[in-house]
């Protein structure tokens, strides 16, 4: 093969931690390249997610360099340990070049040999754009496979024949899908032939690790067209198949798409937000349930989805409970879907149903809540996110969440005092609570049981006519923070 064909030259800006890694290697008589993802992401000006080296060092001699390391794997992958906070350098991984054996249960090799060359070790390799090495100190890149350039034509190939690539890890037939879907790359048509004719083995591969690929593809800026390539080569039936329902199932007068399509933008525009994957995911679901839930009324000629959030957070949490996904992720999307109609008129609603939904999701869920539900427009084809309902109902929030000014909010109750004050039920354990309330309002660090006790005892002894006017007072500072805050509130909004 001709030489300039397998590599060029090029310098590359590499972390202290990483070339003094590859320098010890060569200082101790061994070769030592970057290689795989890091290498790919230099070269598509990508940061780095990770660093991995290989070398022609065996396991024993690696950790003779290096004074940290871990060894627990059959693969012969050390990994070194760096003081650095970065977390992408904390662990720079070190693998000798090595051959792999067959893939009898198409996850992993049944047995890896150490070779002595770095060529031998990079046609094992998945994908050309992942095969090629970069020689820190002689800055260049060995590239055997043409990877550069099917990063300049954005296409994804394998390396060699891509039956052969995917009957040995069938994972790599859903990578296949999550790189193209990273980098906005095409799959080459005999590499997406052999997705499609390969897909059924993905059932060998375990829940956990389609989850993790599927998740990278659901983070990716570009997640609309992963999950729309993964259906179109067969994929999505071995992750979602509760999505495929969604296809060609036309909705009610308000919507332009299908549910598909429909979650499928509403599904980008939360990547386009940057929204945490919580919020993606349960933008992607939100209308799950509608396929299970779609009848034709005679009445309305039209569509209705009646009980499709309820139908669509049972079904949400039993597939994200199947593709293994954290307890946390799958109680929090399906909460979201299920209450993502969480209101209809905003002339209707009242600050009571607010505080339920508040309740209902949590407070600490309600505003992704609100971002689920700026998805469900814009996968609708509105033009706006946030017209005058959703900041209205986001001015509602913020009313029903603010602190409560009220005799509620004290650390003491009516029955504590009655016991403090060894008074019976009357109106003057009613002025005490809005005279404490009163002092709470104007310093809410005297809001704790031991203070307001010893207080309460203090005003018991007042002349009852006293104690009213403080407790009127209490009323009136409370109503006048009250409206104050809310007119703040709405101002904030552009809301009235």
């Amino acid at each position: 093969m001709n030489e300039l064909m397998e590599s060029h030259k090029k310098t590359y800006k590499i972390p202290a931690e990483v070339s003094r890694v590859t320098e010890t290697l060569e200082k101790a008589g061994f070769e030592a390249y970057l290689v795989g993802g890091c290498v790919r992401d230099l070269e598509t000006g990508n940061k780095p997610k990770d660093w991995d080296v290989t070398t022609n060092a065996r396991p024993d001699d690696i950790k003779k360099l290096f004074d940290e390391t871990f060894y627990e794997n059959d693969f012969g992958t050390v990994g070194v340990v760096s003081e650095t906070e970065d977390p992408t350098l904390k662990v720079i991984e070190i693998t000798p070049y090595r051959l792999e054996g067959k893939y009898s249960d198409k996850r992993r090799p049944d047995g890896i040999t150490f070779a002595d060359n770095l060529e031998d070790d990079l046609k094992r390799r998945d994908f050309t754009i992942n095969a090629m090495a970069y020689s820190v100190s002689q800055g260049h890149v060995l590239d055997l496979y043409q990877g550069h350039q099917d990063i300049k034509d954005k296409v994804l190939r394998t390396v060699g024949n891509p039956h052969e690539r995917f009957s040995e890890d069938a994972l790599r037939i859903l990578r296949a899908v999550r790189l193209a879907s990273e980098l906005g790359f095409t799959i080459n048509k005999e590499t997406a032939d052999a997705i499609v004719e390969t897909a059924l083995s993905l059932k060998h591969i375990s829940a956990e690790r389609i989850r993790d690929e599927f998740s990278k593809m659901i983070d990716s800026p570009r997640p609309l067209e992963g999950v729309v390539i993964a259906q179109r080569l067969g994929l999505l039936t071995y992750i979602l198949p509760e999505m495929e329902e969604g296809i060609g199932k036309e909705q009610n007068g308000d919507h332009i798409y299908d549910v598909w399509e429909h979650n499928l933008r509403a599904l980008q525009h939360a990547a386009d937000r940057g929204w945490p994957f919580h919020v993606k995911l349960a933008a992607l679901l939100h209308d799950v349930g509608k396929p299970a839930t779609r009848r034709w009324s005679d009445e309305k000629k039209d569509w209705t989805f009646y009980g499709h959030d309820v139908v669509g957070g049972r079904m949400a949490k039993k597939a994200l409970e199947r593709l293994k996904f954290p307890k946390k992720i799958v109680d929090d999307v399906s909460t979201l879907v299920r209450y993502h109609l969480f209101f209809s008129d905003v002339d209707k609603i009242t600050l009571s149903a607010v505080r339920r939904i508040v309740k209902n999701v949590g407070p600490e869920l309600v505003w992704d809540l609100m971002k689920v539900r700026a998805c469900d427009r814009i996968g609708m084809g509105r033009p706006k996110e946030t017209p005058y309902r959703l900041r209205k109902y986001e001015s509602m929030i913020e009313e029903a969440m603010r602190a409560p000014v009220s005799v509620g909010m004290l650390k003491i109750d009516g029955a504590r005092i009655m016991e403090v004050i060894r008074e019976t039920p009357g109106p003057k354990v009613g002025f005490v609570l809005h005279a404490l309330l009163e002092e709470v309002l104007d310093d809410p660090t005297l809001n704790t049981a031991e203070y307001l006790e010893g207080k309460a005892t203090e005003l018991a002894k007042l002349p009852l006519e006293e104690l009213k006017k403080l407790g009127e007072q209490g009323k009136e500072k409370k109503d006048e923070k009250e409206a104050g805050e809310i007119d703040e509130i709405r101002k904030k909004h552009w809301v009235k």
